[in-house]
């Protein structure tokens, strides 16, 4: 290995050393400054949808509703739906965290925050965003969207967080989905349980959940994100 080769892994181990300094300087931000969330519920859906989407006036009402029942309301901090609950919360003179995300389109922080933080990572950011949270509220979105469904599905399903409420709101736009996990994962190649699928609700009528929230609240003893052995 020649002197400019010597040099290049040198500059690379660097570049990864601070990286991971960076990683361990976002969880260790986070953790500080949501030590003191209580319950909370984390609501995803679509950054696009705009303040006179159908989806959007649902989230508000929803958040609002969690908000006076005492919850904590998290979003990725974002436009649309993530303004959405936190506009809901943030009216209702809730707490309304935002975990906002470093993206060249589509992320800004909404201007209905009391409390934000700001993350270069994905995964970090996803981990904060299920330790703290006692049920997750999952509208209308894109692959964002279905990466942070399916993760916190996985991770109830793996026993590597503490089970608690999942909601997809939107009976019309998740059907196609659940028909072919039904189908194909379930019938045909047989990838997932017949129990799989209650891991999840669907919904149409939002004003169940804060009940449903707060009975699962009550019976459980919120156990917060497991950090596997």
């Amino acid at each position: 290995m020649d002197d400019l080769e010597k040099q290049y892994v040198i500059d690379a181990l660097a570049v990864d050393s601070w990286r991971m300094f960076r990683i361990i300087g976002e969880f260790a931000q986070g953790f500080e400054e949501l030590a003191d969330v209580d319950k909370a519920v984390t609501i995803f859906g679509s950054a696009r949808f705009k303040p006179d989407n159908p989806y959007y006036l649902k989230a508000v009402d929803l958040a609002a509703d969690l908000a006076q029942c005492g919850y904590t309301i998290i979003t990725g901090g974002g436009p649309g739906i993530m303004e959405a609950g936190n506009k809901g919360a943030f009216t209702a003179k809730g707490r309304s965290v935002g975990l906002n995300i470093d993206l060249p389109f589509e992320q800004h922080a909404n201007p209905y925050l009391t409390d934000e933080l700001k993350f270069k990572y994905f995964f970090t950011r996803k981990v904060l965003l299920m330790k703290y949270s006692t049920a997750f509220v999952v509208f209308p979105g894109g692959f964002g969207t279905l990466d942070e469904l399916f993760e916190a599905i996985t991770l109830i399903q793996t026993k590597k967080i503490k089970p608690f409420p999942v909601y997809l709101v939107g009976v019309e736009y998740w059907r196609g989905l659940i028909q072919w996990i039904q189908s194909t994962l379930l019938q045909r190649v047989h990838t997932v349980s017949e129990k799989d699928l209650h891991l999840f609700k669907i919904v149409d009528d939002i004003s169940i959940i804060p009940a449903e929230i707060e009975a699962y609240y009550e019976s459980e003893t919120h156990g917060g994100f497991r950090i596997p052995d």
